[in-house]
């Protein structure tokens, strides 16, 4: 079972875990760790338009096994890898994959797997390095993160990542990012393979204070998305991310920066600013947000494409629509998320809204949405059941109505 970090080296607490940062040892050999987890999602949705809620033309239902194992050698190196596959197992109940969102039931994608990690590792004193394909954490690689979609990464990176943990209450990353790999398919970043380059820290020294810093440079970008269209270009982009979170007594409160631009022509940089601030009460904790985004032209996705869902606080209803879910015109959004704790598992849900200002016939006006869920454990089962319900309205457009119903479960070993 696994139990450790995705490295069994302390490094990837902080590369890879994205929690307290803690101080890097010297790895001793051991033996392999194996872990998997097997589950489902079902979804039914309704696109606002021809198809109600649970037409099968619109719901998603796929099966997944995600199995890995991670080792260390002699002498400071180890190794890693995942292997996850998904299945409708023929069912007739939905034309989609819950993976990759492609024709299921019998399409391309219905089945398929995919070797979604494979890395090698090597610590020495305060540093670590892993190197191959990997998931990338939100916390330290905002422009460039993993997800999860059915228990499958959705986007992980072809890297190289050193962590040091020298300085006192610090640890400083670097990577080299040369390609994304999304449900086997992978897209090369940059022209000429130049990659992305990244510099993060990650400092706690301030008291019940997290501060984060990264920056991105992205030579030859071979691709830049301009509202909804894709141009191909091979010109420099480069990006700023910062946060600083702190809890006092039961009150947490957090300010977020992003930044991205380039040197495309008749082009302006996209800036993004959130905060938050939460606070728990028993069993009962509530956390306020309030984004805004400029209308610049560039996107606050991964590598400023439309690939994954943008690490940006203002994201609401799951990536559905805020935090640069539509981008080309500024907007401004807010959201308030609740829990509480029941005997067995969470009762949790999410109201938010976002503006647009914008005036172009058939452009976003505003968006409103919420959502309900109870997540619990059964005899070591993760299951989870939700509902979602988002109005988007248009500048003389009709407004569209969408909903979802999912249910997933998933057994980790």
């Amino acid at each position: 079972m696994k139990k450790g970090l995705l490295l069994s080296m302390a490094a990837s607490a902080i590369i890879f875990a994205g929690g307290d940062i803690a101080p890097v040892e010297p790895a001793a050999p051991a033996s392999a760790d194996f872990w998997g987890q097997i589950g489902f999602r079902y979804e039914w949705n309704d696109n606002g338009a021809a198809l109600d809620l649970g037409s099968k033309q619109n719901n998603k239902f796929s099966s997944t096994i995600v199995l890995g194992v991670e080792k260390q050698l002699a002498y400071g190196f180890g190794f890693g890898a995942e292997i996850a596959g998904w299945s409708d197992f023929g069912l007739d109940i939905a034309d989609l994959s819950a993976v990759s969102g492609e024709i299921g039931a019998g399409g391309a994608d219905a089945t398929d797997a995919e070797v979604s990690q494979a890395y090698l590792t090597y610590t020495f004193g305060n540093t670590a390095i892993k190197a191959g394909r990997q998931a990338l954490p939100k916390a330290v690689s905002p422009w460039a993160w993993s997800d999860r979609s059915a228990g499958v990464l959705d986007i992980a990176y072809d890297a190289i990542v050193i962590a040091n943990t020298d300085l006192a209450d610090t640890t400083l990353v670097g990577a080299w990012v040369a390609n994304a790999a999304n449900e086997g398919e992978t897209t090369q970043l940059g022209a000429g393979h130049s990659g992305i380059w990244m510099l993060a820290a990650v400092n706690k020294s301030l008291a019940n204070t997290t501060l984060t810093a990264s920056g991105y440079y992205f030579p030859d970008a071979n691709f830049w998305y301009k509202g909804a269209y894709l141009l191909p270009k091979a010109n420099d982009m480069w990006s700023l991310w910062g946060s600083a979170v702190t809890n006092f007594d039961t009150v947490t409160a957090g300010l977020q920066l992003a930044y991205v631009d380039g040197d495309f022509t008749n082009t302006d940089a996209t800036f993004g600013i959130a905060g938050k601030v939460g606070s728990k009460w028993g069993d009962l904790d509530a956390t306020l947000y309030v984004d805004y985004i400029n209308d610049g032209d560039y996107s606050l996705k991964t590598a400023g494409t439309t690939l994954g869902t943008s690490a940006f606080w203002g994201n609401a209803i799951g990536g559905h629509f805020g935090g640069d879910a539509a981008f080309g015109y500024s907007q401004w959004g807010t959201r308030v998320t609740a829990g509480y704790k029941l005997p067995v598992g969470k009762l949790w849900g999410e109201l938010a809204y976002t503006d647009y200002d914008n005036s172009a016939a058939g452009d976003h006006d505003n968006t409103f949405g919420g959502r309900i869920g109870y997540n619990f454990t059964v005899a070591g089962i993760n299951s989870s059941v939700q509902y979602r319900y988002w109005s988007e309205k248009y500048e003389a457009a009709p407004t569209l109505d969408k909903q979802r119903v999912r249910v997933e479960a998933y057994y980790k070993f």
